[in-house]
């Protein structure tokens, strides 16, 4: 399975940017890592160039839904339909919980949120929706 993940936006945070591809290639995917500071347009170019089963965008500084906002207009442009979009970190500047960004941003087009979840329960959900798009077929 192919994974693209990087840092949205003007965050920076290179620690934890490595320690997901670590986890994600300990568990046998095919990372592309496009680093921190990167566009949705990057992503999503990304997803497709290397035909990727999931995009999992990572944000620490709380500003990733500035920078998100349009990923249901990047989708409905391209074929991008067994792809799983997930994002997770930090995905709000103050006080939010899960059960208030979840809903923000799906209708945004993610897939998967992550709010302040441990990396191993994101990637174990991931892993899920993925077994579920092969028996669907996608």
């Amino acid at each position: 399975m192919r994974v693209v993940t990087g840092v949205v936006g003007n965050d920076i945070h290179v620690v934890a940017n490595r320690l997901i591809e670590i986890s994600l290639k300990e568990r046998g995917f095919e990372v592309f890592n496009l680093g921190v500071n990167t566009y949705l347009e990057e992503f999503i170019d990304a997803v497709i160039e290397t035909d990727a089963d999931v995009l999992l965008i990572s944000s620490l500084n709380g500003e990733a839904e500035g920078w998100s906002r349009d990923l249901l207009f990047l989708k409905n442009r391209f074929d991008l339909e067994g792809v799983i979009f997930a994002i997770g970190g930090n995905l709000s500047v103050g006080e939010a919980t899960q059960e208030e960004l979840v809903p923000k941003y799906k209708a945004y087009g993610f897939d998967l949120v992550f709010h302040q979840i441990d990396l191993n329960e994101g990637l174990n959900m991931i892993e899920e929706s993925l077994k579920e798009n092969q028996k669907a077929g996608l």
